[in-house]
């Protein structure tokens, strides 16, 4: 029994570790995207890029686990998930990079939890309980406090929400495909939509591919560190301690994009800005220790965002 318990808790430490690992992963995008406009990519030229090599990285790994592809009509959504939600949230949050700062999109980001809860009563007709309204309140005086002027143009902010608006409606929709698929299923079928329409939407205006060798290090970067890494740790982190409590844990993600673009950019956000930042998080752990408690540890939304 001893020796159980210590199992289960190295398990639970294990899971922690690999969230943590998950959150500070996606939290470099916001960052990696700057870099790589800076090596001449465009929006459209950076998504072709991430998702089709991460598609092939993730089949490589459906492959690794003897999992086959979704067959039947879940691969219609599969794919309409990633070509429209996924491509339209990760073009919002990449676009938004270049009106506002890295802290403040990525802060702004975190708004879809409360999106989610929204459309919920609204869609879903759960009910509207003390909780959820304490976190829109909380949510809406934190967009009040961090949508200042200092942290970036007025088209930033709004491409930012839309990004959070965009992803809280994917999340709706993957609610229910989830359940007929695992999650390296679906992630490698939305990839590889995504990778398809964002490389069609690419030859419109043409591909911006990296200039140099430092360019395609960051594109490797984005599919490796902020792309597969991210979901494979949030996966396996998943799988041992809930998805409610993995949820909690990812709001460190932001956190990390805030550090990062001031050590990297100088980005100093004002106290207004963390305070509105801070009062957000708050939002979204209320959401989820409410999750925590209707629906117990194992179970849960899937509060994890993949710009």
């Amino acid at each position: 029994m001893v020796e159980s318990g210590r199992t289960s808790g190295m398990a639970r430490f294990l899971g922690i570790l690999l969230v943590v690992l998950s959150a500070a992963a996606f939290g470099t995008l916001a960052i990696l995207g700057r870099y790589a406009y800076a090596a001449g990519l465009d929006t459209m030229s950076i998504l072709f890029l991430r998702f089709s090599l991460a598609a092939i990285l993730m089949l490589l790994l459906l492959a690794l686990r003897r999992e086959p592809l979704p067959r039947g009509p879940v691969v219609l959504r599969l794919f309409a998930m990633g070509a429209v939600g996924y491509v339209g949230d990760s073009t919002a949050y990449l676009s938004a990079l270049k009106y506002a700062s890295a802290g403040l999109v990525a802060l702004l980001l975190y708004l879809y939890p409360v999106f989610v809860a929204l459309l919920s009563v609204l869609v879903l007709r759960e009910r509207l309980t003390p909780v959820k309204v304490l976190a829109l309140v909380l949510a809406l005086a934190g967009t009040a406090l961090t949508v200042s002027p200092e942290g970036g143009q007025l088209l930033g902010i709004l491409l930012a929400i839309s990004a959070a608006a965009i992803y809280s409606v994917y999340i709706i929709v993957g609610s229910q495909v989830m359940k007929q698929v695992s999650a390296f299923q679906s992630s490698a079928v939305i990839f590889a939509s995504a990778g398809l329409t964002s490389g069609v939407l690419m030859l419109i205006d043409g591909p911006h591919l990296p200039r140099d060798t430092s360019g395609w290090v960051v594109i490797a970067a984005i599919v490796l560190v902020a792309t597969v890494l991210p979901v494979v740790t949030f996966l396996a982190g998943l799988e041992r301690i809930g998805a409610t409590n993995a949820a909690m844990l990812s709001t460190m993600e932001p956190v990390v994009t805030v550090l990062l673009a001031l050590w990297l950019f100088g980005e100093r956000p004002g106290v207004l800005t963390l305070l509105g930042g801070a009062l957000i998080l708050v939002a979204v752990l209320l959401l989820a220790r409410s999750e925590l408690r209707r629906s117990g540890a194992g179970a849960g939304t899937r509060l994890k965002p993949s710009c």
